[in-house]
């Protein structure tokens, strides 16, 4: 008679008990009303290290908030308070994305 390897008990599917915590919505949690395209320190975590903007699902924003602040991004990047690529970073040095 053969066992298996595994002994663990498994859930139907074969998926694994991990519940991720829930993400909440800096932006609501602390009552903000308008996101400063002016601030680029507020703006800042919500860029990757490529100059890509963060998704909802890694960020934890709320869908009104997200909007709202992928414009805001945008309009940083035309003042030139944020990069618009990786390529911008490199010339720059990071200038401007370090804390």
């Amino acid at each position: 008679m053969t066992q298996s390897r595994d002994t663990r008990p498994r859930r139907p599917g074969g998926r694994s008990k991990y519940i991720p915590k829930r993400k909440v919505c800096f932006f609501c949690r602390d009552k903000v009303t308008y996101i400063d395209y002016k601030d680029p320190a507020l703006l800042r975590p919500y860029i990757s290290d490529r100059a890509k903007i963060t998704p909802r699902r890694k960020s934890g924003t709320c869908a009104k908030h997200q909007r709202s602040l992928t414009a805001a991004i945008k309009r940083a990047r035309h003042l030139a308070l944020l990069p618009f690529t990786q390529i911008h970073i490199r010339k720059t040095g990071g200038v401007g994305l370090k804390s």
